[in-house]
């Protein structure tokens, strides 16, 4: 017999309920969700933490970084972070490239610069067969729409591998390179003191952010002592510490009790956008749900990619990309470092020079019969655009600028969008944080599309969000509160309204009651705000036949504010809870309260069985 329970009708109050029992809610199995609450806010105080570390899993760029708790107390910017040497040229970096290297028989070789150089360097020998190599792959989490621990993602050369342990690898390796460095100048650490904060993009599903959370215990971090960031919250966190003449003319008046501004958080793979209204106590306040797509600084990468093979065919892009590994690396790593110096304001006779390998261009002539150059010349609306001298590739000005085109304007619309909604009246300003951010392209279109906004640019706006996760460590009560993404409630049955309901979802009980049956019965709407650790409504429910022993209860999440069925579109199911009822004495005349808490990396689902007062807690399995 299947069990269930009829919702007894209450009052949005926790402290009032009535007793007419009305509707009923069944449950099933776990699927796929997604909602906005997304790091954990604990009871435990930071001060039983004497070290903060924060890892940023980039698309592009990861790192990581840590502050004591005494120099967080003498000054919350005293943060150190690791200098990383970027390949052969030497350059340093606070940031290393999210590229992970593994042996042919599976084991992990190397990670960021390192592992670019020693795949160059297997390329050159002809030796990469067999050696696993992922470069910006994190953007898989966000792509995956039905994500799972078994999936995979496959490598440069098409091989398979387990995602789960790629991602662990990167991070076991940053926490590993943390742990030796933050020896180095303090003694007696021990892995109890330390809290840990990973960052996640905002608009992230709960089921990717489950993800790196099990990565992150499978690389030896007590879940205990895990904290989960959003990045753009770590970034305003962040930026609110810092002195004026660093965010810029008026940057400080973006911080004061009552103050609205945006915080677009532009990285390598996706742009976060949400928006805070800062409180009387200095805390956060999200009032706009969090947003956003996948419009980072890789799609800028991604047009230039089009743009030569539609210069010499993609056979012979492809065929370079598979042959020269080695020079592959170089040509990204170049492109990445020469697209942040072009500037909105060069014209076609200031050139951009990228260093094109010879072996595209011996690519370009097995499958032509003809050099880059050559096809160049013969283009006709590339005639003062782009030219070829040796093996440097000249650009003009505007020409390189057109390859933010796009991007730029997927995110320009979706600010404009969001600025006319009602929960964004009087914002004045727009934070603008992530490596991507520290383009003046970007910067530049974001200008001339709002020019009563102030725009707000750290200097350092690459390492707010790892920076500012420290913080968050520090002060996780910081953010008070967020905007729900989605509809959260149960499926529960109801009265029968011939007037009302549909005729396919109308059951009867074995006492007689007409029922209406998948109601979707709202705990919290999307729009809704949500205080961080507080539970939400109560709801009473009882059981659907006086002689069962047991309710399971079934909690759905919706794309709609007002879903009517469970089985309407948008609907999800998320998962389920069981809580013993084993005394039938009282029939139908028992109670189970349901109550959801938006603090953890998952919603929280309580039920507690009101007759004997034991509980039964869930957070769901979104995996």
């Amino acid at each position: 017999m299947q069990r269930h329970v009829e919702y007894m009708e209450f009052s949005e109050l926790l402290t009032c309920r009535y007793e007419a029992a009305d509707t009923q809610f069944i449950v099933g199995r776990h699927c796929h969700w997604s909602c906005e609450a997304v790091h954990e806010n604990s009871n435990m105080a930071s001060s039983e933490h004497l070290l903060v570390a924060a890892i940023d899993f980039g698309t592009t760029y990861s790192g990581y970084a840590f502050s004591s708790l005494n120099d967080y107390k003498r000054d919350p910017l005293k943060v150190s972070a690791n200098s990383w040497t970027a390949g052969s040229a030497g350059l340093m970096s606070l940031k290393a490239s999210t590229c992970v290297l593994f042996k042919p028989n599976g084991t992990f070789h190397s990670f960021g610069y390192e592992a670019e150089d020693k795949y160059s360097d297997l390329a050159l020998d002809e030796e990469q067969d067999g050696w696993r190599y992922f470069r910006r792959f994190k953007m898989k989490l966000y792509e995956n729409n039905c994500l799972r621990r078994s999936f995979t993602i496959e490598d440069d050369q098409g091989q398979s591998m387990q995602a789960i342990k790629v991602f662990t690898a990167v991070i076991q390796y940053l926490k590993d390179h943390m742990m030796k460095t933050c020896n180095k100048q303090m003694t007696g650490i021990k892995a109890s003191d330390i809290l840990w904060v990973l960052t996640v993009p905002a608009i992230w599903s709960d089921a990717s952010k489950q993800f790196m959370r099990e990565a992150a215990v499978a690389a030896g971090i007590n879940g205990d002592n895990l904290k989960m960031a959003l990045e753009p919250e770590a970034a305003s966190l962040y930026c609110k510490y810092l002195p004026l003449e660093r965010k810029g003319e008026g940057g400080m008046k973006a911080f004061t009790s009552g103050s609205k501004y945006v915080v677009l958080d532009a990285g390598g793979g996706t742009i976060d956008i949400t928006v805070h209204e800062v409180q009387r106590d200095g805390s956060l306040k999200e009032i706009h749900k969090a947003n956003g797509g996948d419009w980072g600084g890789t799609k800028v990468d991604h047009a230039f990619q089009i743009l030569l093979s539609g210069i010499i065919g993609n056979g012979a892009f492809h065929r370079f990309m598979k042959d020269n590994k080695a020079d592959m690396v170089e040509f990204f790593r170049d492109f990445e470092v020469k697209k942040r110096t072009i500037k909105p304001d060069a014209g076609s006779d200031e050139k951009t020079t990228f260093k094109v390998p010879t072996t595209m261009n011996d690519a370009c002539r097995d499958e032509n019969n003809q050099d880059i150059a050559t096809i160049v010349k013969s283009k006709p609306y590339l005639k003062g655009k782009m030219s070829l001298v040796g093996d440097k590739l000249r650009m003009s000005g505007d020409k390189a600028k057109e390859l933010f085109k796009d991007t730029a304007r997927h995110i320009v619309d979706h600010l404009k969008k969001l600025l006319r909604e009602p929960s964004a009246r009087g914002v004045t300003s727009i934070l603008m944080v992530g490596g991507f951010s520290e383009s003046l392209v970007l910067q530049d279109e974001i200008k001339r599309n709002f020019p009563r906004l102030r725009m707000i640019v750290p200097q350092d706006a690459g390492l707010a969000v790892l920076k500012g996760a420290v913080i968050f460590g520090h002060e996780p009560r910081a953010i008070k509160s967020r905007v729900c993404k989605y509809t959260y409630g149960v499926n529960t049955a109801r009265a029968f309204d011939e007037h009302l309901h549909d005729i396919s979802k109308r059951v009867v009980r074995s006492d007689g009651r007409v029922r209406c049956e998948d109601i979707f019965d709202v705990h919290v709407r999307v729009g809704d705000s949500v205080d961080i650790g507080q539970p939400q409504i109560v709801r009473s429910y009882s059981p659907a036949e006086p002689d069962l022993t047991s309710v399971l209860v079934n909690v759905y999440v919706s794309t709609e504010k007002e879903p009517f069925y469970v089985t309407d579109p948008g609907c999800t199911k998320i998962g389920q809870l069981e809580i013993a009822m084993p005394d039938t004495s009282k029939g139908i005349d028992r109670s189970v309260t349901v109550q959801m808490t938006f603090s953890n990396t998952e919603v929280e689902v309580e039920a507690t069985n009101e007759n004997t007062g034991e509980s039964v807690t869930v957070a769901f399995d979104f995996l």
